[in-house]
């Protein structure tokens, strides 16, 4: 089964968090963790993946904690999910030319190809910025679902 480790998706949910917090604001390791419901060890090592890729900017002591480094328009599901997964590719002939050697004698490769490079447009095409809208739209949707059962 072709899956997204639990690390890719924790990975995820932390820069969501991050990109929906006010500017400036820095969030504490503990807030994220209670809020994503991941269990804080996991998260800290995830962050510094994170803050190693410049996806994420990190502040020791009393003020310390973790904000996005670049804007949440500029971050991308792809490089959030390769800042802790490494580059993604749907089978091994695709990591270069010759990974392989039936590349240029099997009949899925150019499949293999065709889906890679739609799944990498679509995880280019959609930015932390997408995803915290999306989250919002989920939410008020989730709330308007509520009121009218009550």
């Amino acid at each position: 089964m072709l899956q997204l480790t639990r690390d890719g998706e924790y990975a995820v949910r932390a820069v969501i968090f991050l990109a929906a917090q006010p500017e400036g604001k820095v969030s504490l390791i503990n807030e994220i963790s209670v809020e994503q419901e991941v269990p804080k060890s996991y998260l800290s090592k995830i962050m510094q993946h994170l803050t190693r890729a410049g996806l994420v900017k990190s502040r020791r002591g009393a003020k310390g904690g973790f904000t996005l480094a670049r804007t949440a328009d500029t971050i991308t599901l792809r490089e959030t999910i390769e800042a802790v997964e490494g580059p993604i590719f749907l089978n091994v002939c695709l990591i270069k030319k010759g990974e392989c050697h039936r590349d240029d004698l099997c009949p899925v490769h150019p499949v293999w190809k065709e889906a890679q490079k739609k799944l990498m447009e679509v995880l280019e095409g959609k930015t932390m910025a997408d995803l915290v809208k999306d989250a919002e739209a989920i939410k008020k949707s989730s709330k308007r679902a509520m009121l009218r059962k009550a």
